[in-house]
């Protein structure tokens, strides 16, 4: 079971004294960071930031997983982004800051999935879908093989997973719930497929008025580049802002200084 840290505990608790209990939350101290950003440089308060790494799990990134094995798709190039997610949530948790693990979980029985869901996973019965067995597992079941995040990723104790049952992170699930009982209003989105999950949960978190922070060399996609291109210029047009690695690593260690943008 994962929890959360000490601050994380603190932050929302009631307190007992000899007088009684108080409701009053204590004050979360700001941690103001800037950093290069598109389409203009941001600062942002990382008391109040969370990091989602979205859909990092065997059944996308694993040659046995269901993206490969039944859907044909190139996934060797998806783990590229791996050791820049390990070293963005390192310092996310270094700061203090929630890092969420959000990958798709469903019920076994796919009794919450729409048909839009899961007649388009599986092309319409036409090969395995959401919730059937494949030669790894049950695809991408919560508790499976193929809903576990890959090995290289790093997770910490105090790390969050949440399991969703669409694109995006944001519906059917407990994501919301738990960002607003951390107090956070800054999402910084990681992960695959940019064009698919990632895209859907950062335009929903937006929808649910969360800032939203995209940190583009952290997040790929199987799908043509001029997709990604066509992505990344509508967050910067109506969404939030994009962001490299590097930039904010930078801002993060020195907590005043805009980052490199290489």
């Amino acid at each position: 079971m994962r929890s959360f840290n000490d601050r994380q505990r603190r932050s929302d608790r009631w307190a007992r004294d000899a007088s009684g209990i108080s409701l009053v939350r204590p004050a979360v101290e700001p941690q103001p960071v800037r950093f290069a950003a598109e389409p203009e440089p941001i600062e942002i308060d990382l008391a109040r930031s969370a990091l989602i790494i979205v859909d990092m799990q065997n059944d996308f990134l694993e040659a046995e997983g269901w993206f490969a094995a039944v859907r044909n798709a190139e996934v060797a190039p998806l783990g590229g982004i791996i050791p820049r997610i390990n070293a963005l949530s390192s310092a996310f948790r270094g700061a203090g800051a929630p890092v969420i693990h959000l990958n798709w979980g469903i019920r076994a029985d796919v009794a919450n999935l729409p048909a839009n869901v899961v007649d388009k996973g599986s092309s319409c019965g036409q090969i395995p879908g959401y919730g059937d067995t494949i030669g790894s597992g049950d695809v991408l079941v919560e508790g499976s093989w193929g809903s576990a995040s890959v090995p290289a990723i790093d997770q910490a104790d105090t790390d969050i997973t949440v399991f969703k049952h669409r694109l995006s992170g944001f519906q059917d699930n407990e994501l919301d719930q738990i960002l607003r009982r951390l107090g956070i209003t800054t999402v910084f989105y990681t992960g695959v497929n940019l064009d698919r999950c990632v895209f859907a949960t950062l335009m929903d978190g937006c929808f649910q008025g969360y800032d939203a922070v995209l940190v583009e060399d952290a997040t790929t996609t199987v799908s043509p580049g001029h997709v990604s291109d066509a992505i990344l210029y509508l967050i910067r047009l109506l969404y939030g802002f994009t962001t490299r690695t590097q930039a904010l690593l930078n801002a993060i260690a020195t907590k005043t200084d805009i980052g490199e943008t290489a």
